[in-house]
């Protein structure tokens, strides 16, 4: 695998990563009647993403990439599953909401995961980072306060259970290091498919959608797959506090795309969103300032 050790030059990598990431919400944007389809969208991207995935380990590993899945072991499908549930939750928040409202659940998900580590992996939390943590927690509860109707109100529950997802899929490869990380997501990628597929048949759907519609889901999928293997290639020269900042690409562009009038949608935020997602980018900020002497990296391999 290509490598890079020169942090100047991984930061782009890695912020493009975070660029492919935030076109996702676009892309639901721009389906038709996403909130008719939400199980042949995961269908579909589920197969994308366990495919790609599996090429470029087969082009990274060789022919015996297939014995990491064997490698996997427990933590590899609770991680797989927490991914899945993460990405499963994810449509349901966005079709239900603002896309904002659904970044912002996601960009809990650093505390969630503290929150994890030191329920499950007895990871002390300092004080400066619960500090952190009630910040963004009074944020989230702003955003909710202007959001009382019960399809969005729904909509803030699935984006907390998305960010929740992934937070099981980090602490799962910090209680266990040596999982294959990409194999965990291709799990996850099947664990969608699979999913989908008993609820399509329980409900006596199609699989097929409109072309135009797959040819979303599929982009969808094949963005999050080029954006893991950026993000791979860049994550290894960058320590976890710059990673945890350069994570608001993803946020701050997906929230920009949707509202460019120029694009179509022009999504504008609430009052209570903005002032919200400003006290979530806040404890951000502050949460990352103080890790900043923590060296620890994080790559995905």
């Amino acid at each position: 695998m290509f490598v890079i050790k020169n942090e100047k030059i991984a930061i782009p990598i890695v912020l493009f990563a975070g660029l492919l990431w935030s076109l996702g919400p676009l892309l639901v944007r721009y389906m038709d009647q996403p909130n008719q389809v939400p199980w042949q969208y995961l269908f579909t991207r589920g197969v994308v993403i366990f495919i790609l995935l599996n090429i470029y380990l087969f082009f990274e590993e060789g022919k015996n990439f297939y014995k990491n899945y064997l490698k996997a072991g427990l933590s590899g499908l609770i991680g797989g599953s927490g991914l899945g549930l993460a990405m499963i939750t994810f449509i349901y928040s966005i079709i239900n909401t603002s896309t904002a409202i659904t970044l912002l659940c996601l960009a809990a998900m650093p505390f969630m995961t503290a929150l994890l580590g030191f329920l499950f992996l007895k990871e002390k939390i300092s004080i400066n980072v619960w500090i952190a943590i009630i910040v963004a927690v009074i944020g989230i509860i702003i955003i909710a306060l202007g959001n009382t109707n019960i399809g969005s109100l729904m909509g803030l529950v699935f984006g907390l259970v998305s960010a929740m997802g992934f937070s099981i899929f980090s602490v799962s490869l910090r209680w266990r290091k040596e999982t294959p990380k990409f194999t965990t997501v291709s799990i996850a990628g099947l664990i969608c498919v699979i999913v989908s597929t008993i609820m399509i048949v329980e409900s006596q759907q199609s699989f097929l959608s409109s072309g135009y519609n797959h040819g979303l889901f599929s982009m969808h999928g094949t963005i999050v797959c080029l954006g893991l293997i950026l993000y791979s290639i860049g994550s290894k020269a960058i320590p976890a506090a710059e990673l945890t900042l350069l994570s608001l690409t993803e946020i701050i562009g997906g929230i920009f795309w949707v509202w460019l009038p120029i694009l179509g949608i022009n999504e504008i935020p609430s009052n209570n969103t903005i002032i919200g997602g400003f006290l979530i980018f806040m404890s951000i900020i502050y949460y990352s300032l103080t890790i900043k002497t923590n060296r620890r990296f994080i790559a995905l391999n």
